[in-house]
Order: structure tokens, then C-alpha cells, then sequence
């Protein structure tokens, strides 16, 4: 039989080894790295469809895996320190949003990267191949410049008449040019002229919607930009004041009061960039995985919007939309 007193004394080792063992199991779990170029406060339901995605593939926060968060405020000076601070945590994967994927890919050859891209990520440099990627980097695409086209034509049927369509192109990224190229030729095939403004900051945006408005040009084509979807309230309350029909990219814009948006769905995006953290947890490498490309595409419309700027929106507009906001 124990003694009371060698008793007390094994129960206080048993009680003092708990937070240690919990610790240690804490220690055991694998850490992924979750860098955004935006603030923590911009779209944060996208966060929730990234941990969905992780518990898809049998990771639950806190449970088996560990979250490391980093957020770099549209600032992309920012984003070295902060994939490198990750990196020397360390990570077992690295997770990235738009705008933070080039300085992922940068920073390491070896560590596991998933990124979500906007554009192209051949033509961004990150992978060499869809189908196999190789390296240390796969994830998943939006095609979200290539869609600027389709966004025009989409503006060209909602306002038959329009004699010209600005598009507000974001000239801090990379993809600009590319965008401003496809533009301009989707407004050669419909022959309407386009009339590209390009915007560095957010204080810019005032003045370029004036400009828009003393051109007495009233339809507008927001081209895809992280800076311009974090600002995305902004931006459609100046639409609104300047009584301008303007599509956006994606639906969070049409949900705060835009008039339309055409884009592959963003939820679905990042649920499928924590479905492949997983995956590579698992052991699976990125370069055998081919990028994911987008297969559900969401056309939305808002109609009070349409209403408050007077417009018809067109049958045909309506049939082809997967939602109408009313």
C-alpha cells in the first residue's frame, strides 16, 4: 500500500507531466504557414472554406494541425519578411493567397508551397507545367484575368448602346498589361472602343471615377485585383454615386451593392487550396499535382442596383445568371 505522503507526491508529478504531455503532443502536431496579402479582415469566409478544406482532408485546427496566420495589408513590401518569418518557424506547408504567391515561390525551393492564384500561374512563373508542376509549388487557379474578355462582352449585353467601356485596371500588379491587352482586343471583336484608366492607390479613385464621369462614359469593367476586392465597398458606393453600370469580378462585390460580377467562385477556391495542404500533410508532393483549375463559375446579378441606376437588365442576362440578388 502508498503512503498518503508518497501519494500526494506521485499525484503532483502525475498533475505537473499533464500541461508537459499536452505540450509535447501540441509540439508533435504539423504546422502550416497561411499567408494573405490582404488584412485579416477581408473575406474571412475565405479563411473558414481554407480550414473546411483542411478538416476535408482530415486536419482540424487545433486538433491535428497548427495554423501559423501572417497577413500582410496590401502592403507587398511586407510579404519577404513574412514567408521567410513562416519558413523559420518552422512549416511543414506553406499556404498562399493572390498577390503573395510570387514571393512564396522565392523565398524557397524546398518547403512545400500551395498557392491560390488569380491569373495564369504558368505565365506568372510559378509552375512550368498545369498537369506537372514540379518543384515545390502546385495549388489552385482562378483564370481570373483571362475572364476579362467574357466580362466585356457580359457589359456589352447589358448596355447594347454604351459608345464606350472604361475598365479601372490596377497598375501596381503584374498581370496590368496582360489585362489591359485583353481588354482592348475583346473591345476590337464587339467594336466598342475601351478606355483603360489605370489606378496605383486607393486615393486615386476618386479622381478616376470623376474622370469617368465627365467622359460621360457610363459603363464600367473593374478589372481582377486583390487591392481592388479589398476595397470593394469603395468602390461600389463611387459606381453608385457616378450612376456607372459597372462589373466587378467576383460576387462579394454585387453582396455589398455592385451591379454584377463573373468569376470562378472564391469560397471554392480556397476550400480546394485546404483540401491540397492536406494532401501534401499527407506526404504527396506539390510537383505531382496538377494545379486545380476552377469548375464552378458564378455570374451574379444584383437587380435593386439595377433598379437605383435605371436599368433593364436583358431576359437573356437574366437566364444566364446563377443568382439575382433582389
Amino acid at each position: 500500500m502508498i503512503a498518503r505522503r508518497e501519494f500526494i507526491t506521485l499525484l503532483g508529478g502525475a498533475a505537473a507531466a499533464w500541461p508537459l504531455a499536452a505540450g509535447a503532443q501540441q509540439l508533435s502536431m504539423p504546422v502550416v504557414g497561411y499567408l494573405r496579402f490582404t488584412a485579416a479582415d477581408v473575406f474571412p469566409h475565405t479563411t473558414h472554406a481554407f480550414r473546411r478544406g483542411l478538416a476535408e482532408a482530415g486536419f482540424i485546427e487545433g486538433r491535428n494541425v497548427m495554423i501559423e496566420y501572417r497577413w500582410a495589408d496590401q502592403q507587398p513590401d511586407r510579404l519577404p519578411a513574412l514567408v521567410a518569418d513562416l519558413i523559420q518557424h518552422p512549416v511543414a506547408v506553406v499556404a498562399v493567397g493572390p498577390g503573395a504567391d510570387v514571393a512564396a515561390k522565392a523565398a524557397t525551393a524546398t518547403v512545400p508551397i500551395v498557392f491560390m492564384s488569380g491569373g495564369d500561374p504558368v505565365r506568372r512563373g510559378l509552375v512550368a507545367n498545369l498537369n506537372r508542376p514540379g518543384g515545390n509549388l502546385t495549388g489552385v487557379t482562378m483564370f481570373a484575368d483571362d475572364l476579362e474578355a467574357k466580362r466585356i462582352g457580359l457589359l456589352r449585353e447589358l448596355a447594347p448602346r454604351a459608345t464606350t467601356i472604361a475598365v479601372l485596371v490596377d497598375s501596381t500588379i503584374v498581370a496590368a498589361p496582360f489585362q489591359t491587352q485583353e481588354v482592348m482586343a475583346a473591345g476590337r471583336n464587339i467594336g466598342v472602343p475601351i478606355r483603360v484608366v489605370s489606378i496605383g492607390i486607393e486615393r486615386d479613385f476618386e479622381a478616376a471615377f470623376a474622370a469617368i464621369a465627365r467622359e460621360q462614359i457610363d459603363v464600367l469593367l473593374v478589372a481582377a485585383s486583390s487591392n481592388f476586392n479589398a476595397a470593394r465597398d469603395r468602390l461600389t458606393e463611387l459606381a453608385a454615386r457616378h450612376r456607372i453600370a459597372a462589373m466587378y469580378e467576383i460576387r462579394e462585390f454585387v453582396e455589398v451593392g455592385g451591379l454584377m460580377s463573373y468569376a470562378p467562385s472564391v469560397t471554392e477556391a480556397y476550400r480546394q487550396l485546404g483540401v491540397y495542404t492536406g494532401r501534401i500533410l499527407k506526404g504527396e508532393k506539390p510537383g505531382d499535382l496538377p494545379v486545380m483549375l476552377p469548375t464552378k463559375f458564378e455570374f451574379v446579378i444584383n437587380l435593386k442596383t439595377a433598379k437605383a441606376l435605371g436599368l433593364e437588365v436583358p431576359p437573356s442576362l437574366l437566364a444566364l445568371a446563377n443568382e439575382v440578388i433582389e
